[in-house]
């Protein structure tokens, strides 16, 4: 295999210096040693978009890119990142920067410098921390005036989520044959008071619950857990709806995809259990993973969710659970 090039760089200097390997393992070795950093868990990103550089992803990476070598506990979002640094000596004057940010942007035309001042104002905006609607107005502007919290509205977006996927389910039943269309009807009541007993599941989007239950960073920041059919996103999309306005609107083209279908394996295969039962008891909390908890669902940026047929089926042993005998009284 031939060497691939890549430049190298620390963040904080702007030296270069050329490196060709024919592995990550390689390339982060020898990068450790040019920067002088311990070679454990330090990790390297492409400097224009803060993309990491994963074993799957090194063979795609363009010859002679540019790449920041990172220790552990520090992050990269590109050249955003550089900028801030840069513009942390100034923080005092951060609203001067953006005003004068948003003019330039007015006037430019080039793509890729209308972008860099985008991101710029974006990234600058940021209000991550907050949390309360007197703290951040313009994070709130086009929410209803109940959401008092960053978190409430969050919980609410996803809770919004798990009621639709619950609407589906009784609209799958109404279609059904009648002798089934009853006992799929019984199974949906029993998931609806499950769901209501667990607030929707809205705790996935809430930064305040538990790192266990939620799938963000007590920050906020949530990163796409990639196609159905891949472990990883190769892209590390990440984003972070608590920071501005903006992120939040984008956030809500990231879908919740159901890695097992729902409308064509799951909700078929459940109303088909209950003709083939043979004595045996539908296992419904198994649905119910199946169609509201991330047993079954992934976040996934939109780039990520392939809508094709997923080709998966549920599995045949969690399908039915037998029923309880009673107890035989010893006389």
């Amino acid at each position: 295999m031939v060497p691939k090039p890549f430049k190298i760089r620390s963040p904080s200097s702007g030296r270069k210096y050329g490196v060709a390997a024919r592995s990550l393992k390689e390339l982060r070795s020898k990068a450790c040693v040019l920067l002088q950093l311990p070679v454990s868990d330090c990790q390297l990103y492409l400097y224009e978009d803060g993309t990491e550089v994963t074993e799957d992803y090194f063979q795609h990476v363009p010859d002679h890119s540019e790449l920041i070598l990172l220790p552990p506990g520090e992050s990269w979002h590109g050249y955003v990142s550089e900028i801030q640094r840069f513009l942390d000596a100034f923080s005092n004057r951060t609203d001067d920067i953006v005003l004068a940010a948003r003019g330039l942007l007015s006037d430019e035309e080039a793509p890729k410098r209308r972008k860099l001042l985008a991101d710029l104002i974006q990234n600058l905006s940021e209000n991550i921390s907050a949390e309360n609607r007197e703290d951040d107005g313009k994070w709130f502007e086009g929410v209803e005036s109940r959401f008092k919290t960053k978190s409430s509205y969050m919980r609410y977006s996803c809770e919004s989520r798990i009621r639709g996927y619950m609407k589906e389910v009784g609209n799958y039943a109404s279609a059904l044959h009648p002798a089934v269309q009853a006992k799929f009807k019984r199974i949906a009541e029993v998931m609806l008071e499950r769901l209501k007993l667990e607030r929707y599941n809205g705790s996935y989007f809430d930064r305040r619950e538990d790192e266990k239950v939620c799938l963000c960073t007590p920050e906020g920041w949530f990163s796409c857990q990639g196609p159905f059919d891949m472990e990883h996103c190769l892209c590390r999309h990440s984003i972070n709806p608590y920071g501005n306005k903006e992120s939040r609107v984008l956030f809500s083209t990231w879908n919740l995809d159901h890695v097992i279908e729902k409308k064509r394996t799951v909700l078929p295969t459940l109303a088909e259990a209950f003709k083939d039962r043979d004595g045996r008891e539908v296992n419904w909390e198994y649905f119910y993973q199946l169609l509201f908890t991330v047993e079954n669902l992934k976040l996934v940026h939109i780039a990520c969710h392939k809508k094709g047929n997923h080709n998966l089926s549920c599995d045949k042993p969690k399908i039915f659970r037998k029923r309880k005998q009673p107890c035989k009284i010893r006389k």
